[in-house]
């Protein structure tokens, strides 16, 4: 189209509104109208960026996968303006810039945009405007694939810690109803037998909780020595286990038998065995109800739920505790032990908890990557009014070639799916917001990441110091 025409257009651009007449002029001179077929790649993710492009018609759009599928993070139709903004650091967008349907662009070359900034001020202020707004859109759109990509990490591990005592306390309260009815039957049987009042007294002191475990030889040589006690007595139906379970030995069945006749010892018996059953299985939903409990006690705390998003202080040592609860589960997939040293009188930090929490579990997963069937430990403590923590591991190290890149965004080792390389950019956001700093030093011998935070000046009673694994 001839410059007249250009020009016109570039007057009705909803971007350009309000800019001066000669610098639209400028504009017409300068660039160069291009046509974008479909699925024609205008800018490919590696770079580089080679121009401005003012978008007269069509669609254009960044289309990125972080595992789960293509998804558009960011689109432009006509009105819109993309590719080198003046003052803009850009290398390259997320993703491929490619065409969705024929679209016309007029394109400024990046050798330009140095004589647009020094004779067009107004248009320059209009891209830096639009610059902004695109750094905000990119920076959201990150921050979104970083807490999906790790809430569906979390959300796994979380349902196998889960399953496990949900799994317990189905299976317990099945049997736990067929138990109550064996324990009716052996408690009816039991008071039919009109025993006086001392040796119902002497039968109520073996209704006990669980004694002390026995070993695996000595629980064998304990059942072995029952079942023969109970052969030579010609006594039968009587389950064993959860008389061993209340520390009943063949000695205490000495002292039932003195006082007692065959066929009464052996309802006797029954009623003490159903008895004990019961507490078992209790006892293990108990147990397991108890696990769940503390899983949702540590999500609460980790994601600091019904808390406000405001500047608190903050225990560093309970968010660590909370991180690890959070990511057990994978470390026990990968055989890596986990240890959390917090030393005693840690002051707090003022900050989000919730944020810095996402620090400690995206520190932390890298680490259980980087050490499979080794060891991470996560040391706190404080110096000169600074609380510093230390996520270290005993993997391979991070190789020379990849130092320089492992803060950058999108930048990651891991397969398709298992990472969206903003982890470490992401954290290093945070800590900064937090007026911290967080370096890396890494060797042969492992890689430790070292998180340097202000402490607060109000510092709450901290927890009494704890060493987990």
């Amino acid at each position: 189209m001839d410059q007249a025409t250009l020009l016109a257009r570039l007057e009705s651009h909803r971007t350009l509104t309000g800019v001066p007449r000669d610098q639209l002029a400028w504009l017409a001179r300068v660039g160069q109208e291009r046509i974008i077929e479909p699925g024609m790649v205008l800018t490919p993710s590696t770079g580089p960026v080679r121009g401005l492009y003012i978008v007269l018609d069509g669609h254009l759009l960044i289309r990125v996968d972080r595992g789960s599928g293509p998804r558009i993070v960011m689109e432009w139709h006509a009105g819109d303006v993309t590719g080198m903004l003046p003052y803009s650091r850009i290398k390259g967008p997320p993703g491929d810039v490619v065409a969705e349907e024929r679209t016309t662009i007029v394109a400024v070359a990046t050798e330009d945009l140095p004589r647009m900034i020094q004779e067009c001020h107004e248009l320059t202020a209009v891209f830096v405007h639009v610059m902004v707004d695109r750094a905000r859109v990119f920076k959201t759109s990150e921050l979104i694939d970083e807490k999906m990509s790790s809430l569906g990490r979390l959300a796994a591990g979380l349902a196998h810690e889960l399953n496990n005592p949900a799994s317990a306390v189905e299976r317990s309260a099945k049997m736990l109803v067929a138990q109550l009815d064996a324990h009716d039957a052996a408690t009816r049987q039991f008071c039919g037998l009109n025993l006086p009042d001392d040796q119902r007294l002497t039968i109520d002191a073996f209704r006990r909780p669980s004694a002390e475990a026995l070993g695996p030889l000595e629980l064998s040589d304990r059942q072995d020595a029952i079942d023969s006690w109970l052969a030579a007595h010609e006594i039968k139906g009587v389950d064993v286990e959860p008389l061993i379970a209340a520390g009943i030995a063949p000695s205490d069945l000495d002292t039932l038998a003195g006082m007692l006749p065959a066929d009464k010892l052996r309802i006797v018996l029954s009623h003490l065995s159903s008895a004990q059953g019961v507490r078992q299985l209790a006892g293990e939903i108990e147990v397991a109800a108890g696990r769940i409990h503390s899983l949702v006690a540590a999500v609460k705390g980790f994601t600091f739920v019904n808390q406000q998003a405001t500047l608190q202080p903050i225990e560093i040592g309970r968010g660590l505790a909370d991180t690890v609860t959070v990511l057990g589960a994978k470390a026990r997939a990968k055989s890596v032990a986990v240890a959390v040293r917090v030393a005693p009188g840690l002051p707090a930090v003022d900050g989000y908890g919730g944020e810095l929490n996402q620090v400690w579990a995206n520190l932390l997963d890298n680490a259980i990557d980087a050490a499979p069937g080794g060891h991470v430990r996560l040391d706190a403590a404080s110096e000169n009014d600074k609380v510093i923590v230390r996520v270290t591991d005993d993997g391979p190290g991070i190789p020379d070639e990849i130092m320089n890149r492992i803060f950058d965004p999108f930048f990651t080792t891991k397969d398709v799916g298992e990472g969206t390389g903003l982890g470490l950019d992401i954290s290093r956001r945070i800590v900064q917001r937090h007026r911290g700093t967080i370096d890396l030093h890494t060797g042969k011998g492992g890689t430790e990441f070292c998180v340097t935070l202000p402490a607060s000046a109000c510092r709450p009673s901290p927890p009494a110091p704890h060493e987990t694994r």
